[in-house]
């Protein structure tokens, strides 16, 4: 539904040329929501702007459906108006001087369409975001989760071939972005709309989209499915941005296939290198979740463990969330509701070799 090929922006500031978009290419499936997430000044919301027409690049192509709306080498440029799409910017932008129904219906204005027209199809969109009760609210009496639903149906009301979403959770509190994050997932998988989504917020990623799209200083690092984007990264970029992990040290001591021995501080580790392109020889970082570390000792022939002194214990609601100082180095992991927390007794890890990944050393 929308293919982004060779992607280029860049910016003058003084005498620097600033490379935002840095050849980006990728496509989204009709139906599906991709998410572009990454640090600020990635150059995700910059190919969203591209995308939307608010943003002419520097070199490239972008197709929505079987039509190029940029292609910079043939002089093509179609406007915003005129790509079929909607968009949810970061602000909003509810009119305050309308109520509920008027801020939908405007997105109408234009189309040739009569008043009972307009508010017949307003009142669709709301019902598709469960707001058809406050049609007739005014806008400043909405909260913001109201407000961010009124703005997803103005968007919607026109039918557009895909929607864009420009960091839409991020003006709402913690309780109310973890209910918006559903709530979008659910309408996006009800209506099978195309949407392109930026965050910079990576469980806000993993739990909304069909494929991330991780960016960094204006070109893709990597691109794959929620889980394994997750649970395989293949970089330490990857493995760090998105969750916690813990990176340890060590130097590649063999392989077999995928499955490799890396030497480190703590003896000698086995695991996983999704890549296949580390040779015998090279520094590495070990990669282990924290949630994939169990305390106790080790069992079976394909489980790594580590040994060290108990630091920090504190419970946080859903989990025991835990530091252990071994040798030297600050593993996290967490434990049992009924785990020992004293501080300085001794402590033993142990993590399967199917979660543990070997990455390239930055």
């Amino acid at each position: 539904m929308i293919r982004v090929e060779g992607l280029r922006k860049t910016f003058q500031s003084k005498n620097e040329t600033v490379h935002a978009i840095r050849d980006v290419s990728f496509e989204v499936g009709s139906g599906e929501i991709v998410t572009l997430l990454g640090p600020s000044g990635c150059g995700k919301t910059t190919t969203l702007r591209c995308i939307a027409g608010l943003e002419k690049p520097t070199g490239g192509k972008i197709a929505i459906g079987d039509r190029h709306v940029v292609d910079v080498e043939a002089g093509a440029f179609i406007p915003p108006h005129r790509r079929d799409l909607g968009m949810v910017f970061q602000s909003y932008a509810i009119w305050p001087h309308m109520n509920v129904i008027e801020n939908v219906a405007y997105a109408l204005e234009g189309r040739g369409l009569s008043k009972a027209d307009m508010r017949q199809q307003a009142m669709k969109a709301l019902d598709t975001v469960q707001m058809a009760h406050l049609a007739d609210r005014p806008a400043p009496r909405l909260s913001g989760g109201q407000q961010q639903r009124v703005a997803i149906a103005r968007a919607l009301v026109g039918h557009p071939q895909a929607l864009l979403f420009d960091e839409p959770l991020s003006n709402l509190d913690a309780k109310l972005r973890n209910e918006m994050r559903k709530e979008l997932r659910r309408l996006q998988q009800q209506i099978g709309l195309t949407s392109v989504y930026v965050t910079h917020d990576q469980s806000e990623a993993l739990a909304i989209s069909d494929w991330v799209i991780l960016m960094k200083d204006g070109a893709i690092v990597e691109k794959g499915r929620p889980t394994d984007i997750y649970r395989r990264p293949r970089s330490v970029f990857t493995a760090q941005f998105i969750g916690t992990t813990n990176l340890i040290p060590g130097r590649l001591e063999s392989r077999d296939g995928s499955q490799v021995a890396v030497a480190t501080s703590h003896g000698r580790l086995v695991g996983v290198e999704p890549t296949g392109a580390l040779e015998v020889g090279a520094k590495v970082q070990v990669s282990v979740r924290p949630e994939a570390m169990h305390a106790g000792a080790a069992a079976g022939p394909n489980v790594n463990s580590l040994s060290g002194a108990l630091e920090l214990a504190v419970f946080a609601g859903s989990a025991v969330e835990a530091e252990v100082r071994a040798n030297g180095e600050k593993i996290l992991c967490l434990l049992d509701y009924d785990a020992d927390r004293t501080a300085g007794h001794d402590i033993s890890l142990h993590f399967s070799s199917d979660d543990t990944l070997v990455l390239a050393d930055a």
